[in-house]
């Protein structure tokens, strides 16, 4: 279920509204009335792309692209540019696996493993991914296994609390391996619809993340032996570029299912949700466009395009 261009596209134009600004503002002269079509507004074009966070990569695709239909003389004038655009852009956020839903067990309860470095937004993006599934009737569970850190497991803790959910947790230091354990063990006991497993955010070694993510997952697959359903990676939109090698770096570690990315309406590095889809083609699930439960939104890419062109 993803969401409509109708009310929901007012939060997430809100969410882009710096995006937005820089980009408009970048492309304002570009695609001014009266601006003749020529190599030259092509070559400002990716420059402007190139600045606008969406990644040299991604940019150069298309602007070969913009390139290859302007010598084909599909352009007749600027605008034509600038829909053509449009469209490359949703159709590369698009595709099969796209959008804001979970892959939900056939059989309750659906586990989703939470990843993503310290920082990032990852506890209240759980937070708000447990606000989103509870008002759509789903009976949620939270498992607090970043252990490591107090603050973390307190702050899930609030979260809790504040949203009406139940969580499962232990003193700060414990296994995580464990706390996961019981937490499958309750989601099955207490009959919950979704299990949302909070990890631990620290990335100072791949080999150790991968083997604490691998314990964890293997005692949940002891007691649901489909489960994960999903891994989702939370990723700070503000860090622009450096999302995207996040991105890179935990698919290495961990089969990384989709992504939420947290803090979009506190950047202008918006376009950066581009790259990430076109360079490491992972799926944006989710989009949290404001520090309250409530400020999330399954990603629709028609909706992002709608808004960022806006």
């Amino acid at each position: 279920m993803a969401f409509g261009l109708g009310g929901a596209l007012g939060k997430l134009r809100a969410g882009l509204q710096k995006t937005r600004e820089k980009l408009s503002q970048s492309l304002k002269g570009l695609f001014a009335i009266g601006r003749k079509l020529d190599q030259d507004l092509i070559d400002e074009l990716e420059e402007k792309l190139i600045a606008a966070d969406m990644g040299p990569a991604t940019a150069t695709q298309i602007i070969d692209e913009v390139k290859a239909a302007y010598k084909a003389r599909a352009f007749k004038d600027p605008n034509d540019v600038y829909v053509f655009l449009k469209d490359k852009i949703r159709a590369l956020l698009g595709g099969p696996d796209a959008g804001g839903d979970i892959r939900f067990a056939a059989t309750p309860p659906t586990v989703v493993l939470v990843v993503g470095v310290n920082g990032s937004g990852k506890t209240t993006s759980i937070a708000k991914l447990a606000s989103i599934l509870t008002k759509e009737k789903k009976k949620v569970l939270l498992a607090a296994c970043d252990t490591f850190r107090a603050a973390a497991v307190e702050q899930l803790e609030i979260w809790s609390q504040r949203i009406g959910v139940e969580i499962i947790k232990a003193q700060t230091g414990a296994d995580p391996a464990a706390v996961a354990f019981d937490a499958a063990d309750a989601a099955v006991a207490r009959k919950v619809d979704v299990l949302l497993v909070d990890t631990a955010g620290r990335l100072h070694t791949k080999e150790n993340l991968m083997q604490e993510l691998g314990k964890i997952q293997r005692v949940i697959k002891k007691k649901l032996p489909d489960a994960p359903h999903e891994v989702l990676l939370v990723l700070d939109a503000t860090t622009g570029q450096n999302a995207i090698a996040q991105a890179k770096t935990f698919r290495e570690v961990v089969d990384v299912t989709g992504l939420f990315l947290a803090k979009l309406d506190g950047t202008a590095k918006g376009g950066v949700v581009i790259g990430i889809r076109n360079e490491v083609g992972l799926p944006v699930k989710f989009v949290g466009v404001g520090e309250t439960p409530d400020d999330v939104e399954r990603f629709d890419p028609d909706a992002f395009a709608e808004a960022l062109f806006e």
